[in-house]
């Protein structure tokens, strides 16, 4: 069983691999996706480099905004990955290179986070700018390399640190954004390899768990104590 479920979470990945349908699979991703997809749409401009890229969800939308749109990751989930490299070490890009970046739920997969931001820092040019989201809340996923959870405060630290200004640093979503993505887990995990249940399931799951759980943060979890990650925005200084 548990490999079944793991190959159909590479097959939801690969299936819906633009943010368009991603956001729909459960209400973490949706309340992610309305936060960070304002952020990128203000903040991404000239040349941009798209660090941790993973799968490159976003990428349609940023190209429209970009001059130029470069990737870097430590593995090829998709071909056309750039720079193949650690993000703690970005040595074979020239300091002062792009006018923008993003690096989405990246920083909790690297061991350490001060010398990946500082490398972030430094192949950026002055005023450049950065769309980063990291999670706060969440499940153990893609051990053993998952080292970190993050405050706002904690956030802000580390950015600071390294010589940026904060811009914003905004709640993604709250516990019951966190709570209703364990359960779309569960529910569209199992069925994904049936052809029409998926189908279906998926319509349940994007109306009755996503929309609810979503509304429901949006209701009562106004404060966003128990936050289920953060998009930042940060500028070179």
């Amino acid at each position: 069983m548990r490999d079944l479920l793991k190959r159909n979470r590479l097959k939801i990945n690969k299936e819906l691999a633009s943010y368009g349908s991603r956001k729909y699979f459960s209400p973490s991703c949706y309340a992610d996706s309305i936060v960070t997809l304002s952020a990128l749409s203000a903040n991404l401009h000239g040349k941009c480099i798209d660090i941790g890229c993973g799968d490159m969800p976003f990428r349609s939308l940023i190209e429209k905004r970009v001059n130029q749109y470069d990737s870097i990751d430590i593995e090829k989930r998709v071909p056309d990955v750039k720079y193949l490299a650690d993000i703690q070490d970005m040595s074979m890009i020239d300091s002062d290179s792009y006018d923008s970046a993003l690096c989405l739920e990246v920083l909790e997969h690297v061991p350490n986070p001060c010398k990946a931001i500082s490398e972030i820092h430094r192949i950026l040019k002055k005023g450049a700018t950065l769309v980063c989201s990291i999670p706060h809340l969440s499940r153990l996923h893609e051990e053993p390399h998952d080292y970190y959870r993050y405050t706002k405060y904690g956030i802000k630290y580390l950015f600071e640190h390294a010589g940026f200004q904060i811009i914003s640093i905004e709640p993604t979503g709250g516990m019951f954004c966190f709570l209703g993505h364990q359960l779309s887990t569960i529910f569209l995990l199992p069925v994904w390899h049936i052809p029409i249940l998926k189908n279906i399931a998926f319509w349940i799951n994007k109306w009755f768990i996503v929309k609810f759980f979503y509304t429901c943060d949006k209701l009562f979890d106004k404060e966003k104590i128990f936050a289920l990650g953060y998009t930042c925005v940060v500028e070179k200084q």
